[in-house]
């Protein structure tokens, strides 16, 4: 903006000068027409009888009569007018005619007008830039006090403060800046009462989630040797585990507002403890769940986090493939998560654009969630098709 405001100010400069600079050499060819040829016709009007009469001809000093044979070998053959001739490095001013017994000439010797031209188009070229100079600084000082203000009010809100000194001027930036602290203030107000109420309805439901694994782990228990009290005793522990840790995530995520302590977190390892705790999802299915690492990777972030969002990933592609296998590899700048299932509905996909009113089954649930951990810890979250079936799911641990 400062250099569209200083360009702005050099064009009008530019354009200003351009049309003064028409005006004046046409006043200055207007009062060589006024000073110098009109004087010599004048002149040579009075001259010329004369000299056909045959009287004295006396001319004023630096000025010369010429006729027929006397005419200077430079000034003969002239049309009819006013001319500049340059004889011997002096420039002439020539009026050239004719009378009833021949030709005739009129030669100012003394004319300084050459040289006023010179000094008066040097005294507008001069101008012209000093112009065009005052017009760029005149222009860098308005660009200047004009997004100064601007720059800073980004600034602020770019980091969360208030610009009172910019609230109180009296134009459209004070009010602009006004709008943005009340803005800012609205929006820090919804954030405080989401983290409060994330706050209470984490506590709320972790205790009934903690009542439900104590009896399921009961009922295990009690149902050891027994499959028809064991299976569902296992998936209604796993289920709120699961439950659980979805809580926690979102008390982090809410709370943190993505500044938080980071550690470096072993991919493999978490990698790992994931795939081992979905094989149960598996277990009853033609599916291989496995796990291919191909480098030892550690990224900085909060190892809960990485579990969530690589185990959503897993958990997703078990629900949802049939048969055939369950990819996860491990590789130095990302880790994949590919299946052979029915591939991803597209309104479940529109999660990873941030599209509201997707999601299905939870699937949207679990995209968005890992999708919101992968920005807090500066990864990516992609998604491609390798076939007509299938979806394989990446994260990029340094972005995309």
């Amino acid at each position: 903006m400062r250099r569209r405001i200083v360009h702005a100010y050099l064009a009008f400069g530019l354009a200003f000068c351009t049309l003064f600079a028409i005006f004046a050499a046409i006043t200055v060819e207007s009062i060589e027409v006024r000073l110098v040829d009109d004087r010599l016709e004048a002149v040579a009007a009075w001259a010329a009888p004369r000299h056909a009469g045959g009287l004295p001809v006396e001319m004023p000093a630096g000025v010369s009569f010429h006729h027929a044979p006397s005419i200077p070998a430079s000034l003969r053959g002239l049309a009819d007018g006013v001319h500049e001739r340059t004889v011997d490095g002096h420039t002439l001013h020539v009026y050239a005619g004719r009378d009833a017994t021949g030709e005739f000439v009129v030669a100012d010797h003394n004319s300084d007008y050459v040289h006023i031209e010179y000094v008066v188009y040097s005294m507008l070229a001069l101008t012209f830039a000093g112009f065009l100079l005052l017009s760029a600084v005149l222009g860098g000082f308005v660009a200047r006090r004009f997004v100064n203000p601007i720059t800073m009010l980004a600034q602020a809100v770019r980091e969360g403060r208030d610009q009172p000194a910019l609230a109180r001027r009296p134009d459209e930036l004070g009010q602009l800046a006004e709008a943005f602290m009340e803005r800012t203030k609205s929006l820090d107000s919804a954030l405080e009462r989401e983290r409060a109420f994330a706050g209470d309805v984490s506590h709320e439901l972790r205790t009934p989630l903690t009542v439900i694994m104590g009896a399921a782990e009961v009922l295990q228990a009690r149902g050891a040797g027994q499959p028809a009290f064991e299976a569902p005793a296992r998936r209604i522990y796993s289920a709120a585990s699961e439950a659980t840790n979805v809580i926690t995530t979102l008390l982090v995520l809410a709370r943190s507002g993505g500044s938080f302590e980071k550690q470096q977190v072993d991919i493999n390892a978490v990698a790992r403890n994931e795939v081992q705790r979905y094989q149960v999802l598996v277990a009853e299915k033609p599916v291989q769940l496995r796990l291919e690492e191909h480098a030892l990777v550690t990224v900085p972030g909060q190892r809960e986090l990485c579990g969530v969002a690589i185990g959503n990933l897993i958990r997703n592609a078990c629900q949802y493939t049939a048969s055939g296998e369950v990819v996860v590899a491990v590789y130095a700048d990302r880790i994949e998560v590919r299946d052979t299932g029915p591939g991803v509905p597209e309104q479940v996909l529109a999660t990873l654009d941030g599209k509201a009113g997707a999601g299905s089954g939870g699937t949207g649930l679990g995209l968005s969630l890992t999708q919101r951990i992968c920005t807090t810890l500066g990864c990516a979250l992609s998604h491609t098709r390798p076939g007509p079936r299938g979806s394989q799911f990446t994260i990029h641990f340094h972005g995309p």
